[in-house]
């Protein structure tokens, strides 16, 4: 290349950079360090959060870790967040973190134990701390919900606030879902508009586990997990309606396998940025060539809208998304 040629390149260069044309940093798929599943993604301040599954055999599942970042590219492990330890009816199998904020303390709900039926203790628990990154500890001494209701096991929960403030968690497995209100301090459960205090909202026959449900454009969007979770068909479906109770009626999958980037991508969360309308989806997905069921890793990607507010099926990727700082 001769000298001039040289001096272009070298031109176009500086241009780009002044132009702001050189690629961001990117996340990276998957976006966390080993075996991660059921990732719990919030917002706090102007900090990042995912709250995983450590994806382990139950009997080693016995704590959570969490993980903050100020841009989505940059990761800090927080260790053992919440330990079995501080649950004194908890004795393996703790997972699906949904972790909230509320007045200044912030509440990790969770699932242990992974009971069959009435007679076992366990279901889905509550802890309390003063930070994101805890150390937490056991707000009830007992179950929040212990006992199965409409089919649904205690399991998967999800809590969502109303735009009123109203307190709600989406919950289920075994091919039943319920909603219920919380109370205003998460100590228990009141009855919803119609008196009922679990109202099962099965979406569809497809539906397995891991709700979620979030508001966009004055409708309610209510999320699931599909298909067995150590399995490659295991992914992510939708349906809308006009209220936190439904009815729902299933859309269809917006995020599955992709033979040439991962298989069994499920139970996932959602990450709205608070200064545009942003939207990522955190899941976990087992990498090629993988099989064991608890080789599970945390991924990012984004997630957009079509003009009608439908949800656009997700591309897996291996890059993830750019460096989004928060305001």
């Amino acid at each position: 290349m001769g000298f001039r040629s040289t001096m272009m390149v070298a031109a176009a260069l500086a241009a780009a950079v002044s132009f702001g044309a050189v690629a961001a940093p990117m996340s990276g798929n998957p976006i966390l360090p080993g075996w991660y599943a059921d990732p719990e993604a919030a917002v706090f301040g102007k900090t990042y959060w995912i709250f995983p599954t450590s994806s382990r055999p139950y009997a080693e599942q016995t704590a959570f870790d969490a993980f903050s970042s100020p841009d989505l590219v940059q990761w800090t492990r927080h260790p053992g967040v919440l330990k079995i330890e501080a649950v004194s009816w908890a004795k393996e199998a703790l997972w699906a973190p949904s972790v909230v904020e509320k007045d200044g303390k912030y509440y990790f709900f969770f699932s242990a134990n992974d009971i069959k039926n009435d007679s076992e203790v366990g279901g889905i628990g509550v802890a309390v701390a003063d930070r994101p990154e805890g150390p937490y500890r056991d707000l009830l001494g007992k179950p929040l919900i212990g006992s199965f209701h409409n089919g649904a096991q205690p399991i998967d929960q999800f809590v969502f606030k109303d735009d009123d403030g109203t307190w709600y968690m989406l919950y289920g497995g075994w091919k039943h879902a319920n909603i219920v209100r919380l109370k205003d301090d998460f100590t228990g459960i009141v009855p919803l508009s119609d008196g009922t205090l679990y109202k099962e909202i099965t979406p569809a026959p497809e539906y397995v586990e891991g709700s979620l449900m979030f508001k966009r454009g004055g409708r309610y969007y209510y999320m699931w997990s599909e298909g067995g979770w150590g399995e490659p068909d295991y992914s992510v479906a939708y349906a809308i309606a006009d209220a936190p109770t439904g009815p729902f009626k299933r859309i269809g999958r917006i995020l599955q396998q992709d033979p040439a980037v991962a298989t069994s991508a499920g139970h996932h969360s959602l990450i709205h940025a608070p200064d545009d309308d942003s939207w990522y989806i955190v899941y976990h997905r087992r990498p090629l060539g993988r099989t064991g069921r608890n080789e599970r890793a945390t991924a990012i990607d984004r997630m957009e809208f079509d003009a009608q507010g439908h949800i656009l099926p997700v591309k897996m990727t291996h890059e993830g998304v750019p460096a989004h700082p928060l305001p």
